[in-house]
């Protein structure tokens, strides 16, 4: 079965009739919230089960939307594909900021805390740290 097939199907059997995205929306969140609250319990199968329901709700909630899933799926892959890499350099006296290799910026560093502190800036916007011993 593809993907639209299933769409279909489920639209077809759906346990609720809403052609409101807000609804649909708003049901999809409600299971994902079951589920993440199952898991926080500790309750492994409840938490699958609520996550196939919230697949489910993600389908009817494309329907109402108009969106394909299909192509929805073939963008999402473009997008990830075309995620910037980015890195920060920490070198002996200063870090550099590289994004898809290209030198974007820096600034000196000169002690421990200085250190630390780049590297909650680069964790917080998800930069691959890279070490250069100068000594």
């Amino acid at each position: 079965m593809n993907l639209k097939e299933a769409m279909d199907i489920i639209w077809e059997n759906r346990k609720y009739k809403t052609a409101d995205p807000k609804e649909a929306v708003s049901h999809l969140n409600e299971e994902v919230a079951e589920s993440l609250k199952a898991l926080l319990r500790g309750e492994i199968a409840k938490a699958k089960r609520e996550l196939e329901d919230a697949f489910s709700c993600i389908l009817i909630a494309l329907k109402v939307l108009g969106i394909d899933p299909e192509e929805a799926i073939m963008r999402q892959v473009n997008q990830m594909k075309q995620r910037q890499e980015k890195l920060m350099i920490f070198k002996k006296d200063k870090v550099e900021i590289y994004v898809n290799g290209v030198y974007k910026g820096g600034w000196s560093i000169g002690s421990e805390e200085d250190i630390r502190e780049a590297e909650k800036i680069a964790k917080e916007f998800g930069c691959n740290i890279l070490y250069e011993n100068n000594n």
